[in-house]
C-alpha cells in the first residue's frame, strides 16, 4: 500500500511546478514562492524523476513545457484554483457570496464601475468586490474573472468576448471643432497623446496612423502612463487622445469630449472577460457576468 493515501507527490513539488509552469520561468517562480531558482529546479527534476518523463524542456533563455508538462499544468491549475476558492468560503464565510472583478483604472472608472452601480439596482444582495490595476493581472486566483483587452497570456483561462471597440481621436470641443475635416498628415503633426501603457496590446498612435495608411512621421507630443490621465489633458484642451469610442460614450454624449473628423479604425482586439469555466464560478458571479455581458452588447448596440 503506498504510504500517501492519493499517491500523489509532495504538495511543495506540485507547487513549485506550477509556478514554474504558469511563468515559464524558474526565476519567475522562486520569487513568487520566495526560494531560490535552484531550489525550484531541484523540486522539478525530483518530480520528473517521480514521474520517469520530462515536464520542461531547457533552452538558453528560457524553459518551455513538454506534451506532458502542459497537461499536468492544466489539471493543477484548475485544481488549485478550486481548492483557492473553498479555502476563501472557509476563511470569510461572511463574504461568500461575494463576486471579485478586475479590470484597468481606466476601465473601472468609465464602464465597470458605473455598471456595476446599475447592477446592485437588480441586485441589491450580490455583493461585488473591484480590483484595479494598469499592469497586465498575473495572479488571477483572487478574481472571479477580469477584463481585458485581448487575449491575456494564461492559457487554463476562459475568455469570453465583451465587445470589440473602435478607436478614434477625440478632444475638447473648442480644439476638435479647429481641427474639423483635417487630413490625417495634419493630425498627425498636433500635440498628440501618447500612452505607455504596460499592456503590449494596446493600440497606440502609430498604429492607428499606419493602419489608415498614413505612413509619414507622427508628432512625439505628450506621454503619460495612465488613459485617465490621457483623457484629463485631452479635455483640458491640451492635446489629442486616442478615444476607444464605447469606453468612453459618456463623456462624449456629455460634451466633455468631441471626436475629431471621421477617421476611425476598429480595435484590434477585443475586451474580454477572462476566468475560470462558468462550471467553476458561483452563482452570483455568473449572475454578475452574464448581466456585463448583456450590458456591454446593448451599448455596442447604441454606439452603432
Amino acid at each position: 500500500m503506498s504510504r500517501r493515501h492519493y499517491d500523489l507527490p509532495p504538495f511543495t513539488t506540485l507547487a513549485a511546478f506550477e509556478a514554474a509552469a504558469r511563468h515559464l520561468s524558474f526565476k519567475n517562480a522562486a520569487q513568487e514562492l520566495s526560494v531560490t531558482p535552484g531550489a525550484v529546479s531541484h523540486q522539478i527534476k525530483a518530480l520528473e524523476g517521480e514521474l520517469g518523463t520530462p515536464l520542461f524542456t531547457r533552452r538558453h533563455r528560457g524553459v518551455e513545457l513538454t506534451a506532458d508538462g502542459e497537461a499536468l499544468h492544466e489539471t493543477l491549475s484548475s485544481t488549485f484554483r478550486q481548492i483557492s476558492r473553498q479555502l476563501i468560503r472557509i476563511r470569510q464565510t461572511s463574504e461568500t457570496d461575494a463576486v471579485t472583478v478586475g479590470s484597468t483604472t481606466a476601465v473601472a472608472a468609465l464602464w465597470l464601475s458605473p455598471a456595476i452601480i446599475e447592477f446592485w439596482r437588480d441586485h441589491p444582495d450580490i455583493n461585488v468586490h473591484q480590483v484595479t490595476q494598469d499592469r497586465p493581472f498575473g495572479n488571477t486566483r483572487d478574481f472571479d474573472f477580469f477584463i481585458c483587452y485581448g487575449r491575456a497570456p494564461h492559457p487554463s483561462l476562459t475568455h469570453t468576448p465583451l465587445y470589440r471597440d473602435e478607436l478614434v481621436p477625440v478632444a475638447a470641443p473648442d480644439l476638435a471643432a479647429q481641427l474639423d475635416g483635417c487630413s490625417l498628415k495634419d493630425l498627425a503633426g498636433q500635440r498628440l497623446i501618447h500612452l505607455n501603457a504596460a499592456s503590449p496590446s494596446w493600440t497606440k498612435w502609430p498604429e492607428w496612423f499606419d493602419r489608415l495608411g498614413y505612413t509619414g512621421d507622427v508628432a512625439p507630443g505628450a506621454r503619460v502612463t495612465s488613459y485617465s490621465v490621457a483623457l484629463q489633458i485631452a479635455r483640458k484642451g491640451a492635446g489629442v487622445a486616442l478615444g476607444w469610442r464605447n469606453l468612453i460614450q459618456p463623456m462624449i454624449t456629455s460634451g466633455k469630449l468631441t471626436v475629431v473628423g471621421s477617421h476611425t479604425v476598429p480595435a484590434p482586439h477585443q475586451f474580454y472577460l477572462a476566468g475560470p469555466p462558468d462550471a467553476e464560478l458561483s452563482a452570483h458571479a455568473q449572475t454578475l457576468k452574464a448581466w456585463l455581458l448583456k450590458t456591454a452588447r446593448l451599448r455596442s448596440d447604441e454606439i452603432k
